[in-house]
């Protein structure tokens, strides 16, 4: 690398308001509420959201009696769309209901009395990325990004991020040839009401989201700035543009710093390997970096629909390994048990601990304010021992 030369890779989060977004929490809601009655159920649910309009789709078998109506207007009313202005109001958008049942054929390729035996909901990849970059052993880019839209949203809500709507959205360049890193520059845009004094509004954002965001972090807070670089940002959420389930599969997961299977977690029981098995192989790296493996990992599953074993396991490294490729997969092979069933029990995937719809904005791995199971660091010793 030239002296000059510099190394910039950037990543972008958006917030709950984001209308891809009020698809994914509609949907995990429904799994939520379905789980909660009938942990056996099996559902795969998308949305589809538009001005004053909500399209609810999807196959679930289940013996719950849920409102599914119901549930999406309380999620779009918690995430702050009540007013017939924003031209998506919960209480007067029209919900057209399409749920039918899942198909048998799946089914039986599924079920299996012995929950280790249960084949895979579907065909498919996943990978699951960790680096040491980070406390979270996430990618440092996109946990910025997340963390901007999340503070940005809770002071919005609290009142304090005065004339804020709930559509945003945030883009950070990290320079990795930088030792420390630094930040290089900070975008984010924010829907607005029509009446807001924009020098104002501009100088919360800077002041008490970005500099407060990077400070934390223990970063520089000299980076470019760009704030609503069209200039107005009055129209947003399904009003300003569409909104469909798992179109926001790279905010999910790792903001492009690792590859992507690409199916949607959103809406989908954990029989559905876009699911489970994608936080399996976030699992996996992570406890193989923690335990000093490499410096960054990336794990690809595959599955066959109706089978329990992987098809196939693979590892990138990136050259920072500390092992060969061969003594790492020998490592997996005896620590962690991939079939959909096992990672299922393994999480508690059916009857967890957290809910599917605080996950569905802000990310699936690396989160601070939320104990999920699969970013437990409790196989690490299991790995040194093997590795002596």
């Amino acid at each position: 690398m030239k002296k000059d030369e510099r190394i910039l890779f950037t990543s972008e989060s958006v917030s709950e308001g984001h209308p891809d977004k009020v698809c994914d929490q509609i949907a995990d809601a429904i799994l939520d509420a379905v789980l909660k009655e009938d942990s056996k159920a099996y559902v795969a649910c998308e949305c589809f959201a538009t001005t004053q309009f909500l399209l609810i789709g999807g196959e679930i078998t289940t013996v719950s009696h849920v409102n599914y109506e119901e549930i999406a207007r309380n999620v779009i009313k918690e995430i702050g769309y009540d007013k017939d202005e924003l031209g998506f109001n919960y209480k007067t958008l029209k919900i057209l209901n399409m749920i039918h049942e899942q198909s048998p054929d799946i089914r039986q390729g599924v079920q299996n009395k012995n929950i280790l035996l249960e084949g895979a909901g579907d065909q498919g990849i996943m990978f699951g990325y960790a680096s040491n970059e980070s406390k979270g052993f996430m990618p440092l880019p996109i946990t910025i990004a997340h963390k901007l839209v999340r503070v940005a949203s809770s002071l919005r809500k609290s009142g304090e991020f005065k004339h804020a709507r709930p559509d945003m959205k945030s883009q950070v360049t990290i320079d990795y040839s930088q030792n420390p890193l630094r930040i290089d520059t900070i975008l984010m845009s924010v829907q607005h009401d029509p009446d807001f004094n924009e020098k104002e509004f501009k100088e919360f954002i800077q002041n008490n989201i970005m500099k407060k965001v990077s400070e934390d972090f223990g970063l520089n807070t000299d980076f470019k700035v760009l704030i609503n670089p069209t200039g107005k940002f009055v129209i947003g959420g399904p009003a300003g543009d569409t909104g469909l389930t798992g179109r926001k599969l790279i905010v999910d997961t790792y903001g492009g710093s690792a590859r992507h299977g690409g199916g949607s977690f959103s809406g989908k029981d954990p029989s559905k390997v876009d699911r489970s098995g994608a936080y399996m192989a976030r699992y996996m790296a992570k406890n193989l970096v923690a335990a000093g493996v490499a410096d960054r990992l990336e794990i690809q599953l595959s599955y066959a629909i109706g089978k329990p074993e992987p098809l196939s396991i693979n590892i990138s490294t990136f050259k920072t390994s500390n092992y060969s490729d061969e003594v790492i997969l020998n490592v997996i092979d005896k620590v962690f048990d991939c079939r959909p069933g096992a990672i299922i029990k393994k999480f508690s995937l059916r009857k967890p601990s957290f809910k599917y719809q605080d996950i569905a904005s802000y990310g699936h791995f690396g989160r601070p304010d939320i104990d999920l199971p699969w970013e437990k660091l409790d196989e690490v010793e299991s790995i040194k021992k093997l590795l002596k």
